[in-house]
């Protein structure tokens, strides 16, 4: 499966809903040392990510998402068995409050 460089938070949310329970594993990756509320975050240490299943895919954030989004090559060069993308606004444009809404199978 290909993906985009970058998720906005809703794509975020959907595909780490929808991934999970294809057995891959979604993280929110924290650059900057500033965790987002409400958010299950993990901090960038390259050597503890290397620790994860292949496959596994990496949302990562900075303030803005340009930081992210400009080094998303370095990134996938230091994790090339992962899928990187940059969270699109960064921890700026999160809304703490949103989530997804339980819609019943059609």
């Amino acid at each position: 499966m290909t993906y985009p460089k970058e998720w906005t938070q809703k794509e975020f949310l959907e595909n780490k809903q929808k991934l999970e329970k294809e057995g891959v594993e979604v993280l929110l990756i924290d650059t900057i040392l500033s965790p987002i509320e409400k958010a299950e975050t993990t901090v960038y240490n390259p050597y503890e990510l290397k620790n994860y299943p292949d496959g596994s895919l990496f949302v990562f954030y900075c303030d803005t998402g340009k930081a992210t989004m400009d080094r998303l090559q370095e990134y996938q060069e230091k994790f090339p068995t992962m899928h990187c993308i940059s969270l699109k606004g960064g921890r700026g444009y999160w809304r703490k409050n949103m989530q997804l809404l339980e819609t019943p199978d059609a």
